[in-house]
């Protein structure tokens, strides 16, 4: 491994491996290692690292993995983090992007895309006729077929084949724990964007010359127009974070377990709590991955609206950042924790969906607003890492800090804003989203630099930006 991308941090609790470039590395701050010695508290842990894009986050950085071995291990709702599935998905298109290169074009999409999709946190969204109950229990074979564009198919379905999981098992019973007002809110959230650094981007794809093989084999063309989509378990996925946080408080203070950081909770898997942590867990995972397939059913409805009946919008795959579960690695059953880390499985991982068997999945990583994002895919040496990789830029500035240095000139030249290679957004001021300008966050391409430079993926396609949709 090329040591300029990593380096095994000794703390008092224990090891921390750091997947970062010599610059990315200097700029980190001592409440990254302070928060990574207090999870090591966590007891039982066999492996924690962070990715390049990695920052302070709520009890645990952003950009973590986290393992316990399942036999007598942990799970910890901070290293989860509270928007429970949140993840990525990308669509292709058959559209390139000099068929969208008139401006006009690109906001008629843009208002399409906002009429069928709600991006205010109080409208409701249009599906009101999914059963919720069925959502949370059986994920995307919970929906109508109606919502299954290509057919209710499951052996040539992409939407339940080309996703990191269609559907997560867990008892029925724990969903009795909701009260009434989570259910109702949740139900009227389906379908929605959610606002912060959620967003629906138009992109166009740049495949990288290496790995053309694999691009095209994926459907990958030079030019294509993308859809990129990022959003989570919404109210559902905060509600089961604040519920079992709350729970599992209460529990830590009898049994005398704790840390430092009182916002750091954990529980063993084997007790009650936890039980019913994961169980309620996996009900969130179930929420995101349905809520980012109707997400993507709206904006394929507003490309048909805009472009005609011809267009299509293939699902290339869906996975998440937020989450935790059991894997197998080598012979032993690992729980494995991901907080704004992202895995990405090499060509033969058993692992793989059936599609990506033979060249690995795509791994979905955006970069900030106006910045490019890059499709990559898993390399072996991932496996040092429990295939592991970032999730994002990572932030470097808080939206208080990002409102106050950086001006709404800045942020419009980052855009583009009034020339041809404008990116469309669908604020009419963008002093909305200062906080979401690019400056707010590490530089992507450094990002992916420390990821390949550590032997952890490589980057089959790049993927410029040419409109979004951002929540308000």
């Amino acid at each position: 491994m090329d040591t300029n991308y990593y380096r095994k941090v000794q703390l008092p609790a224990g090891d921390v491996h750091v997947y970062a470039g010599d610059s990315l590395f200097a700029e980190l701050n001592y409440q990254v290692f302070e928060m990574a010695n207090n999870n090591l508290q966590i007891p039982n842990q066999v492996y924690m690292s962070y990715t390049p894009d990695v920052h302070v986050g709520v009890g645990t950085c952003i950009g973590t993995t986290a393992v316990w071995r399942t036999a007598d291990g942990y799970v910890s709702p901070s290293i989860v983090g509270s928007d429970i599935g949140c993840g990525m998905r990308v669509h292709l298109t058959n559209l390139h992007k000099d068929e969208v290169k008139d401006i006009k074009l690109r906001r008629k999409l843009v208002k399409a895309i906002e009429r069928l999709l709600p991006v205010e946190d109080h409208v409701r969204g249009h599906f009101s006729d999914i059963r919720l109950e069925h959502v949370v229990l059986k994920g995307l074979h919970g929906l109508p077929k109606k919502y299954l564009p290509d057919g209710y198919m499951p052996r040539k379905n992409r939407s339940l084949t080309h996703v990191e999981q269609s559907r997560f098992s867990l008892d029925e019973e724990a969903l009795n724990l909701f009260p009434e007002r989570v259910w109702h809110r949740s139900h009227r959230q389906l379908g929605t964007l959610g606002n912060g650094n959620h967003f629906v981007e138009i992109q166009s794809i740049e495949i990288a010359e290496p790995l053309r093989g694999i691009a095209e084999s994926w459907g990958l063309f030079d030019g294509q127009v993308a859809v990129m989509i990022h959003s989570g378990s919404r109210n559902w996925g905060g509600s089961v974070s604040q519920y079992c946080g709350s729970l599992m408080k209460k529990m830590m203070h009898k049994e005398g377990l704790g840390t430092a950081d009182p916002n750091l909770l954990f529980a063993p898997l084997a007790h009650r709590e936890g039980r019913n942590y994961v169980n309620l867990l996996y009900s969130a995972l179930n929420y995101a991955v349905v809520n980012r397939h109707l997400i993507a059913y709206a904006v394929r409805e507003a490309g048909k609206e805009v472009f005609g009946s011809k267009f299509e919008m293939t699902v290339l795959y869906d996975l998440m950042h937020n989450y935790a579960w059991e894997e197998k690695h080598g012979e032993e059953s690992y729980f494995v924790h991901r907080k704004g880390a992202t895995r990405a499985l090499p060509a033969n991982h058993p692992d793989n969906p059936e599609p990506y068997l033979e060249t690995g999945h795509p791994a979905l990583i955006p970069g900030s607003m106006g910045s490019s994002s890059y499709i990559m895919v898993g390399a072996p040496g991932g496996k040092e890492n429990f295939y592991s990789i970032c999730h994002g830029a990572g932030r470097i500035r808080s939206r208080n800090q990002t409102k106050k240095l950086i001006t709404v000139d800045a942020f419009s030249a980052a855009l583009k804003v009034g020339t041809e290679d404008e990116v469309v957004v669908n604020h009419k001021s963008l002093e909305a989203l200062v906080d979401e300008s690019p400056q707010a966050y590490k530089d992507v391409d450094q990002i992916i630099e420390s990821v390949v430079g550590a032997g952890l993926a490589q980057v089959v396609a790049k993927c410029k930006p040419l409109a979004a949709v951002k929540g308000v």
